[in-house]
């Protein structure tokens, strides 16, 4: 185990440059025993051009994207740590988007990079994708958080997600003093068709002793991968 967050052990002394309130919703992990529920409302969820759905609908069967566009959407967003089965200390980002018909879920789990340098994310249920985040203190006290290359891990095959198919995520985080919400923008773009897809809203943050309180049932993922 860590003895600070994984987010404070890739950022270093950046860390300290986030918004006090950014520190301690990053800070969720199993050295401060605590973690993060984040609830509010997405402004908007949506879609690039009409190709993308069917790609879209084929992720959201693994709890990956989400299918459906929508306005004011009520989310939850659960950072819960926990020891995965490989020994690892991992930091759930399960979001649940309540659209019409039913909500969707988003999942993703994320660990420390073998040499401590990088956040290693695995999405889905069956984290059959995985990237590599680059982290980023802004000088508005904001995180900025950009993915790399996917790889498609399943069995024996590990290979690299082609670009014509892949795309990059750039996710910001930022603290409204204001409106004392936090602000969150994501943006999904492929090299080649553009924007494909992309959410942004606003929530209130909770903390609880994990501890105490445990991992909920259905918020790991059904398989894990070990490979980094």
């Amino acid at each position: 185990m860590t003895t600070t967050s994984i987010f404070r052990t890739v950022l270093g002394a950046d860390f300290e440059r986030l918004h006090p309130q950014l520190q301690r919703r990053f800070s969720v992990g199993l050295a401060s025993g605590e973690a993060c529920t984040g609830r509010g409302v997405m402004d908007r969820i949506w879609h690039g051009r009409a190709f993308v759905k069917p790609f879209l609908a084929l992720g959201a069967t693994r709890n990956i994207l989400v299918p459906r566009p929508g306005r004011q959407v009520p989310f939850v967003i659960e950072n819960v740590p926990y020891t995965d089965g490989f020994g690892r200390e991992t930091v759930t980002f399960v979001r649940t988007f309540d659209l019409p018909g039913r909500p969707r879920r988003f999942d993703a789990q994320m660990v420390l990079g073998p040499k401590g340098d990088r956040i290693l994310d695995y999405l889905g249920t069956h984290q059959h994708l995985a990237s590599d985040l680059h982290l980023r203190a802004e000088p508005d006290g904001s995180l900025l958080i950009r993915s790399g290359e996917h790889r498609f891990r399943e069995g024996v095959v590990d290979v690299r997600v082609p670009e014509l198919i892949g795309a990059t995520a750039e996710v910001r985080e930022s603290f409204d003093d204001a409106a004392g919400l936090f602000r969150i923008r994501v943006r999904v773009v492929n090299r080649y068709f553009g924007p494909l897809f992309g959410y942004e809203g606003s929530f209130e943050a909770s903390y609880t002793d994990v501890r105490a309180c445990g991992v909920r049932p259905g918020l790991r993922p059904v398989r894990e991968e070990a490979r980094a």
